[in-house]
């Protein structure tokens, strides 16, 4: 694909998913079409506060295991890249960061992980460092996808209906 068709799809993208965003004022927090940012983080529930100093701990605990386990590397593959596309990708292509947007970028970049997970569960294969990481982190993600779907889907039926 060359570089003119990247820049027309790039542009189709950004026109379609900011449609919306501009005609409407948002506010700062942490629910599906509120903007995700330094206000929100500050502000949000304590228990919210503790569950992503948790996940981010499980996460970063995968590089212990990167070397050794495509399941870690998939992991933590996914956690950086979504983290990197949150913080240069998004503004990039202009939009504004709803935390519907970035769940959605949670599924799409932990989705991976969870498949390998729960494909080759090595939480199930004895009882090792590892498979108590590989647990805790497919649980991460799980329970994080309960909240993460619902505000994706929020996020992307506001999206489309702008």
């Amino acid at each position: 694909m060359g570089y003119r068709a990247i820049n027309i799809i790039t542009l189709i993208l950004v026109g379609f998913f900011s449609q919306s965003i501009w005609a409407a004022d948002y506010s700062s927090g942490h629910q599906a079409l509120q903007v995700w940012d330094a206000e929100a983080q500050a502000n949000m529930p304590q228990w919210i506060k503790y569950w992503l100093l948790g996940m981010v701990s499980v996460f970063a605990l995968g590089l212990l295991f990167v070397w050794r386990h495509s399941e870690a590397r998939w992991l933590v593959g996914g956690f950086v890249a979504g983290l990197l596309f949150s913080k240069f990708g998004i503004p990039a292509l202009g939009l504004l960061p709803l935390s519907g947007l970035v769940a959605l970028i949670h599924i799409v970049f932990w989705s991976p992980a969870l498949f390998f997970m729960l494909k080759n569960r090595p939480f199930m294969q004895g009882f090792s460092a590892y498979a108590c990481w590989s647990g805790l982190a497919t649980a991460c993600i799980l329970f994080s996808f309960i909240f993460d779907l619902r505000d994706s889907v929020i996020y992307l039926g506001h999206m489309l209906a702008g």
